[in-house]
């Protein structure tokens, strides 16, 4: 489970956020996670649960807001959600395809 290793990185980004900004606790985290980013939303709820036990963030409320994925056909530039590596193009069927959103994985904004 990667997002354990995440939740802790996202921790002591925190951490040293808060030292930087002289703040002595963290009210609110806010991440994005796309869709494709590879990693579970489930699973990271469950890894920040555990993370923040002892640290700035153990009274902060973490939200976590899921990016959906978004893909260009190269064919027919039709743009298009898709949940997963392999959606076609609803337009042509084709699979080629760019994505262009959903991959993220980002520290939106800290409240301290």
């Amino acid at each position: 489970m990667h997002e354990l290793s995440i939740a802790a990185s996202i921790v002591d980004y925190a951490e040293e956020f808060a030292s930087e900004h002289q703040a002595k606790s963290i009210s609110r985290i806010e991440l994005e996670v796309g869709q494709l980013s590879g990693v579970v939303t489930d699973s990271l709820v469950f890894a920040m649960e555990e993370a923040v036990k002892g640290s700035i963030l153990e009274k902060a409320q973490v939200v976590i807001v899921e990016i959906a994925g978004k893909s260009i056909c190269n064919k027919c530039h039709t743009e298009f959600d898709n949940s997963d590596w392999y959606t076609p193009c609803p337009n042509c069927q084709s699979m080629d395809s760019e994505i262009v959103g959903g991959k993220e994985l980002l520290i939106t904004k800290i409240s301290i």
